[in-house]
């Protein structure tokens, strides 16, 4: 039997809400990933729809954390950051990126910081100049659209989009230095949303059918099901292909619960979704 994969997930908890951490664990292990954590922020909720959350930054922990790592000699078969609680964790997560980083593994970032063109609240334009530095070490980033306006200096606008736009953006974003990148809220009508892949100047397409309306936590979905997919033999594009059709059976699931949104995706219940795409043998 293969050995099985470990991962190292730096990113938040917020406590309620389906996001960050809580999405991504759960979602790696049912994978059959062992998923190490490294907490980097702890709120109450997650950030959007909710008012009086509260936030500790974790940003001193990092570093011990890693060097008791490096004590127990650990590696990894991916690394996977998200959301960051500060401006100073920028550095050291790059750090930890390159002590753990060997042949083989997968340096994965998702700049976390924005959405529908607006920065979150807590960060700043300095902390958008930061990740697409920290950008600059990974193998794969997942940005949207308003996180790569922001990175690029790119005229951010709401879709839907044309190619030329699409491919623009991603032009500059393969400046930055990743090997790969899947830029997600792709659309160019009403009826389909998904990435843009590149991979060595060459540009893909992947789409699910479009559901109207805003839904917390998808980003962190798609991230951990790219992922997760990735570590299971899938390719890029086959991976992003399963994490745009995870999404829209996890909304869909949503909105048949008539769940409140601001409290995450019903993710759990597509889970089986997951291990059936797994299971399939690759194109």
């Amino acid at each position: 039997m293969e050995k099985q994969k470990r991962i190292a997930a730096i990113h938040d908890i917020s406590c309620v809400g389906r996001c960050s951490l809580t999405v991504v664990l759960p979602i790696l292990s049912a994978a059959g990933v062992d998923c190490g954590i490294m907490p980097t922020a702890v709120l109450s909720t997650h950030t959007g729809g909710f008012e009086g959350f509260t936030y500790r930054d974790l940003t001193e922990d990092l570093k011990p954390i890693s060097a008791h790592w490096r004590s127990l000699n650990l590696s990894f078969d991916a690394l996977y950051s998200g959301f960051l609680g500060s401006f100073e964790q920028i550095d050291i997560v790059g750090e930890i990126f390159d002590t753990y980083k060997k042949d083989g593994n997968i340096i994965l970032v998702d700049p976390v910081m924005a959405d529908e063109g607006k920065l979150y609240s807590i960060y700043s334009q300095e902390m958008a100049q930061g990740m697409a530095k920290l950008c600059s070490k990974a193998d794969i980033i997942i940005p949207n659209i308003t996180e790569a306006c922001f990175m690029t200096g790119h005229d951010y606008k709401h879709g839907p989009y044309d190619k030329d736009y699409i491919e623009q953006l991603l032009e500059k974003l393969a400046t930055l230095g990743p090997k790969q990148i899947v830029l997600t809220g792709v659309h160019f009508d009403d009826e389909q949303i998904g990435a843009a892949i590149w991979s060595e100047g060459a540009v893909d397409y992947v789409f699910a059918p479009r559901i109207e309306g805003h839904f917390h936590g998808t980003g962190d979905v798609f991230g951990s099901i790219l992922l997760a997919s990735l570590l299971n033999g899938k390719n890029l594009k086959e991976a992003a292909q399963i994490a745009c059709g995870f999404v829209n059976k996890s909304i869909q699931i949503t909105i048949n619960l008539k769940q409140e949104r601001r409290y995450g995706v019903a993710f759990e219940m597509a889970l089986p979704y997951l291990i059936a795409e797994l299971t399939k043998s690759s194109l």
